[in-house]
Order: C-alpha cells, then structure tokens, then sequence
C-alpha cells in the first residue's frame, strides 16, 4: 500500500451518480520509498462521494497499468486532512470553504487558539466567541463550514471502519448525506435500499457481538418476509411461518413471546400489518387496498354504451378478416365497459382482439395521430411484449415501467397519484406477469375516467413479485371477463397451441410424443441432451434459422444440460471466437456480437428485465470499459460495472421468457430438473413457440411436471379487498 499526500489539481472525468473520479493530482508529501513522485503529478482514479479541488487529502492506494491510458494510481481510501500549521490554518480559514471568514478574522483565530484552532472549533463552537468583532451569524456559519467541509470524509472513514468498501460508502454518503451518521449509529439495516442485505449483516455481525439483538432481529424478520414474497408469491404470511424462516435464513432461535412482541414494534414503526392471523409487509397490504379502492372508483364512472357490431363488419372488410363470436363479443364489451378483462391461451386471437379495438376506438372518436398519443397508451411489463402489441397495432406501446417514468435511482415512478397521466384507454397485456406492487403503481398514475382493458393468459407463469392479479380480478367476480377458447389452427397438423391447452387442463394424451408438423418429442436420456441441441441447431442453421428466431429455454442455471452449459455451446455455434473483441467479467467472457439477456429494468435506457439484444460494440471509453448492445434498435452503452445485470441468451430460463415470443423453441425435458418442472412453467415454455416446439428428453419427467401444482396456492387478500370495497361501500 502507497501513501501520498497532496490536493487534486483537475478532473479529467467525474460521474456524480456513483461518485467515480479520474483526476490529475499533485503530491506534496510521501515516504521516502516513493520521494521520486514529490512535488510532481499523477492521475489518480477512485470514488469521491463529494469532489474538493485543491483540498488536502491523504490517499491510499496502488499503482496499475491501464492497456490504454498508461500508468494510473488506484485509490482504495482516503481521508480529507486538516491544516495543522499556522498559515495553513489562515489561508484555510479565509478560503472559499469556510463562509464567514476573511483573513483578518482568520488571524485572529489563531491568535488565540494556535496549531489547534480547527480542532477547538469542532470540539466547540462557542470558543469562537473570544475573538473580537464575532457575532452569532458568523460564529456559526463557520463553524458550519467546518463540520460540514470534514463531514464526508469523516463519516466515510466511519464507514470503512465498520467493514464497507470504498465504493459502498460513497455509494451510502451520496444516498443519506448528513444523516448517515445518525444511521451508523443507531441501525445500520436502514442502508438496506441500497446495500445487499446479506452484505449489511456481516458487517453488523462483525462490530456486534449479540447475534439477538433487537436491531438484528427486527430487520432479520423483514427480510423474512421479503423472502417468502419473493421465493413463493404470498401477499401475507402467518407469525409462524415467518418464525420458521426466520430460522432457517438466520439461525435465529428466540423466545416466541419476544418474537412476537417484535412482530408487535414492527407493525407500531408502521413497517408491516396484521389483519387477524394475517401479517402483510406495509408495502403489500397498502398495495392491495390501493389495487381495490382505485378499482371501484374506475368501474362506478358512468359510461354511454354504443352497439359496435356494424363498425366491426366494416373492420372485418377493411383488414379482410372474420371474427368468431367470442372475438365479437370481447370487442364489442370491451369498448362499452370501464374494465374489461380478456384471457385465453396461445393462438386464440388475444393480439387480433388489441388491435380491433384499438382501431374501432380511433374511428369512432376520429383520433388524429396527436390525439392517439394523447389519448390510447398500449402497455405490458417487458419490452418485447409492447413491441409485440406495437408491431400489431401500428402504434406506439410502452412497458409499464417506461410510462410511469421509473427512476431507478430513487426507486420512485414520476407519474404517480400527484401527478398522472391523462389517457383515456389503456390496455394492459400480460397481465399475468404484473405484481401487485407494479399494478399499484399504474392505478395510482391514471385517471379515474379511463377505459381499462386487461389482457393476459391465466394459466401463464404468475408474476415474479407478490401476487396473482390476473387471477384474483376474474376469481372476483366482479369485472366483465371474456375467455377465448377457440384455437386458430397454423395448418391440419399443426399442435402447439393445443398441447399448452393440454398441460393447463392436465390431459396429456399418450401420443403427445408423436411427431406433428410444428412440433417433436425427442426422447432421449440426459447424457445426449446437449449434443442433441447442437445437432438440431447445426441443422436449423442449414434450413434458415439463426440466433434471431431460435431460442432455447430451460428451467435451472447449473448441472449438465443447465443454462450456463447450454450458452458456452451455442454461442460457440453462433458467434464463434474469430478474435473478435471481448471482456471477462466474473467468470463469463462477453465477445461482440454474442446474444444476451436483460436481468433488471432500466427505464432511463429503455431497457427492461427479459428484453434480449445483441453485443456490437466493446470499447473503452473516458478510462472505462464499455460495451454497446442493441435491444431490437435501442442502442444502450453498458459500462462493465454493470455487466452483471445481463447474462448470455442463446438459452435462457422459462421464466424470463414470458412476455415473449420465438419462432423455434426448443426445450430440454429431464429428470435433473424434476423439482423446477410444473404446470404452469412446461404451460409458459410450450406456448413461447410460434412456428415449432422440440422438446428433448425423458417423456415421463415431462408428464410429471404437467400434474404438479406448484405456485398455485399464493397467498393474497385482493378479492376479498375487492368484494369489500364493491360491495360493502
């Protein structure tokens, strides 16, 4: 480890979102292993939550090469120093850090006080009283300047001692600013927004010896339940069960009276609720009630009911197509109701539906172009589902995220119930995907006069986070609900659509193995698994497939025919090592033109969880690594820190398929991954498929997966809420 210090002279670049500097600085005091560096200048990178030219500073660090821009010093801390030598102290003292202060003043300052005036000042502001010509506005506004000018290199000191790296505490000062320190000391859980749980209580474990402390443990119970919502979906859980896995995250065994008058502070801190036996995170419970209440006020709005059905025989002519009676129907309902759902599986006209009333709804209020952005908004949860409706419409469509103008920074939408969007029809596809958490947010950020229409498939995949909208809206009763049933056949022969209608009412018949003419059971054991995929890959190739239309899904990251193997050889198929360029991170090496996956939404880039692109550029830009990939023509630059939130995607999992759709599918079926195969998730991948399916492997896991109910028992209140808010008020 170096030691230098000195002032930083001028940045070269500076990032005030993570606090990243590169800058020139020059050094005025070292050991004499490195006295060559005196008095001469270096550049310097690291984060500085607060950038201060020309302050002293102590930094620690190492020296590195960098391939492009040459020998750098690597800061991996700092300290802001205070002047110990008289005029040091006055020229400090009468610069533009310190308010209140001219030289005169300053002098006299030291008159009194000497070497240790800024310290007396610290210690006590009201020593400045001594010092002739002082008045209160002025003793305070420099002692305020003081505190607060060694403030961030103090409390970042702090932070570093109790176990944070450098980048964490910036990353925590830039967040809390002048109430970090009350944090420190009193909870460090509460930096839990932007610190990684597991992260936090290692820390707390290593400066706190009572593993029960109460701060531990009341924040352990959270991120309980946080768990529970995350691994299974459930809204509300019972005090038991969240004891139980409180147990087995933390290894916490505490007296069940003190736990639950734990339970009992959490809910007086108005950090979650009970209702009965029911105990809810605040953020849940508020969500469903939101959910209900924002309901009721859209679907009481009186609306004039209009008879669509000459308009649509004039569409039919005009897009020469026919609709069946149940289209008729959901069309015809959709547009003369507040709220209208509409569910059905693959192939049963759900984007043709969209597009009918979309189309109906412009004629009959004679939309300008203007008019439509003003008044329609086409929404789903990923970017490939709104360009989907997109493609269909012809017309503009957004994720959810997107429209509610999410910051990623503060974790708020913009578009809020203080400031709302003002379209008058807003259709929603896959439904089945949106949480409650996302679902009230939407509600809060329209108007109470809008035409709601949702669209999804209900035997779908649920959504990630907590909850079953979909399913809870048509349970209640309550709405006005049309399911597609009728399948529109791609040719005699064809199946997809009708084995996915197979798995969801679990009668797989026997030849489900039979070859069809978009679809094929190759069974095989798990050891041939993968060099069945490369063979069937090599062949598509010959025929025409590519990357672009050909997708591999499965259910699990690790093991032999895992997703983690299946990329290494595909992208050696697709994208071979031609000595393109190429970055490493982790364990994973990215080359350009390699195919890969969204992991998070990133709304300011457009950019959203499931959305799939390819790697066209990988440079180093500004001393940083950078890499440009392009999501179906949003051309996104990824700087390497952020490399984790994308993964390759020549196979990807079921799950973040959904909301997609792939002309070729192929998908391993194996014993390995029997505890991951279930209804809804074989249901999901099936349907992913537009043009042929291949499944590959042991035919028996896959017909037992087809009759196990997992996730089918969620835990949520939304239709009671529901029933209470629309028929009890």
């Amino acid at each position: 480890m170096i030691t230098f210090v000195g002032k930083i002279k001028s940045q070269i670049y500076y990032n005030e979102d993570n606090g990243y500097l590169v800058a020139l600085f020059r050094i005025s005091k070292t050991d004499e292993e490195t006295k060559e560096y005196l008095k001469k200048s270096i550049t310097i990178t690291g984060v500085f939550p607060e950038l201060k030219l020309e302050t002293p500073i102590t930094i620690n660090g190492e020296f590195k090469n960098h391939e492009k821009f040459g020998k750098q010093f690597n800061i991996t801390s700092y300290e802001i120093m205070m002047p110990n030598e008289k005029d040091d102290i006055i020229e400090f003292l009468s610069s533009k850090f310190i308010k209140g202060c001219g030289k005169k003043t300053a002098e006299k300052i030291v008159e009194i006080y000497g070497n240790k005036s800024i310290d007396v000042i610290k210690e006590n502001k009201f020593a400045l009283d001594k010092v002739e010509g002082m008045n209160d506005s002025k003793r305070d506004k420099i002692y305020d300047s003081i505190i607060n000018y060694s403030k961030s290199s103090d409390i970042i000191l702090s932070l570093k001692n109790l176990g944070f790296s450098m980048e964490e505490a910036a990353k925590i000062y830039t967040k809390f600013k002048g109430d970090t320190k009350d944090i420190i000391e009193n909870n460090i859980y509460l930096f839990n927004n932007i610190i990684d749980f597991k992260r936090l209580d290692i820390i707390f474990l290593n400066n706190n010896e009572d593993k029960l402390d109460k701060r531990r443990v009341k924040a352990c119970i959270l991120e309980s339940m946080k768990a529970i919502s995350f691994n299974m979906g459930d809204v509300y859980y019972s005090d038991s069960y969240i004891y139980e896995i409180l147990g087995k995250l933390f290894n916490i065994s505490l007296d069940y009276e003190v736990y639950l008058s734990y339970l009992q502070e959490l809910q007086d801190e108005l950090l979650i609720v009970s209702d009965g036996e029911k105990y809810y995170l605040i953020e849940n419970y508020e969500a469903e009630v939101d959910i209900a209440q924002n309901l009721k006020i859209i679907d009481s709005k009186e609306i004039k009911k209009y008879d669509y059905e000459e308009d649509i025989k004039k569409l039919e002519k005009k897009l020469n197509i026919t609709y069946n009676d149940e289209q008729r129907k959901a069309i015809n309902s959709a547009l003369n109701n507040n709220i209208t759902i509409i569910s059905g599986g693959p192939g049963t006209g759900k984007t043709t539906i969209i597009n009918a009333i979309v189309k109906l709804y412009i004629e009959k209020y004679r939309l300008s172009s203007l008019d439509i952005v003003e008044q329609i908004a086409l929404l789903a949860p990923t970017g490939r589902a709104s360009k989907k409706m997109s493609t269909a419409t012809g017309l503009p469509a957004s994720t959810i995220h997107r429209f509610l103008k999410w910051n990623k920074e503060s974790g708020e939408f913009s578009i809020n119930e203080n400031n709302k969007n003002f379209q008058k029809l807003i259709i929603v596809d896959e439904v089945s995907m949106i949480d409650v958490n996302l679902f009230q947010a939407l509600l809060k950020g329209i108007h109470s006069y809008v035409k709601l229409i949702l669209v999804g498939d209900v035997s779908q995949l649920p959504s990630v986070g907590p909850g079953l909208i979909l399913s809870d809206l048509i349970n209640s009763d309550l709405f006005n609900y049309i399911y597609l049933d009728y399948i529109y056949r791609q040719s005699e022969n064809s199946y997809i659509p009708y084995l996915a209608r197979e798995i969801k009412n679990k009668d797989i018949p026997e030849e489900f193995v039979n070859k069809k003419d978009d679809y094929n059971f190759i069974v095989t054991n798990s050891k041939n698994i993968k060099d069945l995929i490369r063979e069937i890959v090599l062949k598509g190739i010959e025929k025409g497939f590519n990357e672009n239309n050909l997708q591999v899904l499965a259910p699990m990251y690790k093991g032999e025919n895992g997703i983690d193997n299946l990329n290494l050889m595909l992208e050696s198929i697709f994208n071979p090592d031609m000595g393109q360029s190429k970055i490493t991170y982790g364990d994973i090496i990215y080359r350009e033109g390699d195919k890969v996956l969204q992991l998070v939404n990133d709304a300011d880039n457009n950019v959203f969880n499931g959305d799939i692109g390819f790697i066209k550029n990988i440079s180093n830009f500004n001393h940083k690594d950078m890499i440009t990939i392009d999501f179906d023509g949003n051309v996104v630059n990824v700087p390497k820190k952020d490399l984790k939130n994308i993964r390759h995607a020549y196979a990807i999992t079921i799950h973040k398929s959904q909301g997609s759709e792939f002309d070729h599918v192929i998908m391993p079926i194996t014993y390995q991954y029997s505890s991951m195969l279930y209804n809804k998730l074989l249901y999901t991948g099936v349907s992913r498929a537009k043009k042929s399916l291949i499944l590959i492997g042991d035919p028996s896991s896959f017909y037992k997966g087809v009759f196990n109910e997992y996730g089918e028992g969620r835990k949520t209140t939304l239709q009671e809420k529901l029933k209470e808010y629309f028929i009890h008020n």
